[in-house]
């Protein structure tokens, strides 16, 4: 059976969390290629809530301005200078029109935690028909945490006890508080209205609302995760970090036991919005970021990192890397190239060793095997682009395209001097700057005759070992020279007849 959907979900962010030390607030801080805050987000939105409000204080106007970008049909609502987690869902509450149904509390910092988790939670609030269900989890260390005090028969919370104030029989109880609530909303109204702050801390505590709540004869119950790192929280970089290795172990195993190999998880990072089909085969020293899409059938790695990239079926990617592109199905990539922005590599094409592209449309077969540079280009299907071949974009002030047409042969050592078109089926010779277009068909060539300068090394490198090297290869070729014997005009001849 389907649980049942919240009213509204309330997401508290407005803690500076100075335990972080960090110009970037808390909830900024990524996991997963995702900030804590649209983990969190994203958990809530899970639930199918009709309302949702995140409630904001410390930078709010930074933190507002990422949650618009990421989710921007949520709430915002603004903590005042009242502290407490009662105080936050208190201004939360504000902007939740629901008259009855299921409010949750949950933290935009608590980046595990999951869709399926909530709706537990929900469904079984609403089953028991309780005021109040918090959920829980069981741990070996609960030093620090707030126990759950049950009653006899273990079905309802009697209270909670933060770890300071609890005696010594109390801090043997494994089961803790993870802050995370289900609430009727009607209870939650009236009790918000009765908590104070006559407290050590002066704060307003939603931990209070569970006593009113059953002051007033009303059921709390608790829901226990056995998922303990569900409901773990970030407080600093260590945690951070923590969370961060445990999210990227799920994510391998989600995608292996969906039919993907991964060879060494130890050395492999993967985003949690990352796509991959069955049968890719991800090799060790890979980081996959962002919108990455693998296509089924493609190898990826090792030492090679893809960010917001497309990769398609039976491709192979070794040791490059590449943000914004495309590189098409069959294609192959590297090792040692870098594919930046723009650049879309065409079914069965290439892009070889320590090649560097940008904005470069790379058609069906076409190839840029060797140490070349691609610029704001577009190469046709079938083209070879000869090695160590530059497309010389920039003036220094415009940036200009050329086009290569299809089965073009580039000769090596080309620059390609933007604008510049050269046509279908043309050829380039070897060395030769195009500065201007080459029609369909045609050779382009604009390298002069070589002149050889004797014995330049003489005069003006003597001294050093190149001279050296030269005089000992010119006496060499001389006594080679005067020891051969002489030829009889017969001899010449038959030589001459023979070529």
């Amino acid at each position: 059976m389907e649980s049942p959907a919240p009213a509204a979900v309330i997401v508290l962010a407005a803690g500076a969390g100075t335990r972080m030390k960090s110009r970037t607030p808390k909830v900024l801080h990524e996991i997963g290629g995702r900030s804590l805050l649209v983990h969190a987000v994203t958990a809530a939105e899970g639930t199918g809530p009709s309302e949702l409000v995140v409630v904001l204080r410390h930078e709010r106007d930074r933190v507002a301005e990422h949650l618009a970008e990421h989710a921007s049909e949520v709430a915002v609502a603004d903590q005042d200078e009242i502290p407490g987690t009662g105080r936050a869902v208190q201004c939360g509450l504000e902007q939740v029109t629901a008259s009855e149904g299921t409010v949750l509390v949950t933290y935009g910092d608590v980046p595990l935690l999951d869709p399926a988790t909530l709706r537990e939670l929900v469904g079984a609030h609403e089953d028991a028909g309780a005021a109040v269900t918090v959920l829980t989890a069981r741990v070996p260390d609960p030093g620090g945490y707030g126990r759950i005090l049950r009653s006899d028969d273990g079905t309802e919370v009697l209270g909670i006890v933060e770890h300071k104030d609890a005696t010594d029989e109390q801090r043997g109880i494994d089961e803790i508080n993870s802050g995370i609530y289900a609430f009727d909303v009607a209870v939650l109204r009236d009790a918000l209205g009765r908590i104070t702050s006559d407290n050590a801390q002066g704060e307003l505590y939603l931990t209070d609302v569970l006593s009113i709540a059953r002051a007033d004869g009303r059921s709390v119950r608790a829901v226990v995760t056995q998922d303990v790192m569900m409901v773990e929280g970030v407080n600093d970089r260590v945690q951070l970090s923590q969370l961060g290795a445990e999210m990227n172990r799920r994510t391998l195993e989600r995608h292996m036991r969906a039919g993907v190999t991964i060879v060494d998880p130890s050395t492999t990072w993967i985003d949690a919005d990352v796509a991959i089909a069955q049968d890719a085969v991800i090799l060790p020293g890979v980081q996959l970021h962002g919108a990455t899409d693998i296509g089924a059938d493609a190898v990826i790695g090792p030492d090679t990192t893809l960010r917001d990239t497309e990769v398609g079926a039976g491709a192979e990617v070794v040791r490059s890397h590449a943000v914004l592109a495309v590189v098409g199905a069959e294609a192959s990539v590297g090792p040692f190239s870098y594919l930046r922005a723009g650049t879309d590599l065409g079914v069965k094409g290439k892009i070889g060793g320590f090649v560097e592209t940008k904005n470069a449309q790379i058609g069906q077969g076409a190839k840029v095997p060797h140490l070349s540079y691609v610029g704001d280009a577009e190469i046709g299907e079938g083209t070879n682009i000869g090695a160590a071949t530059i497309f010389a974009n920039y003036d220094g002030v415009t940036k200009s395209r050329t086009s290569v047409g299809k089965h073009v042969r580039v000769g090596s050592d080309n620059v390609l001097v933007a604008p510049v078109t050269i046509g279908d089926g043309a050829a380039t010779g070897a060395g030769t700057i195009v500065r201007k277009d080459v029609p369909p068909g045609a050779l382009g060539v604009n390298a002069v005759s070589q002149r050889n300068v004797e014995g330049w090394t003489l005069r003006r490198r003597a001294g050093t070992a190149a001279e050296d090297a030269a005089r000992a290869a010119l006496d060499s070729a001389d006594r080679s020279a005067a020891d051969a014997p002489a030829s009889t005009d017969a001899e010449e001849h038959k030589e001459h007849e023979q070529r």
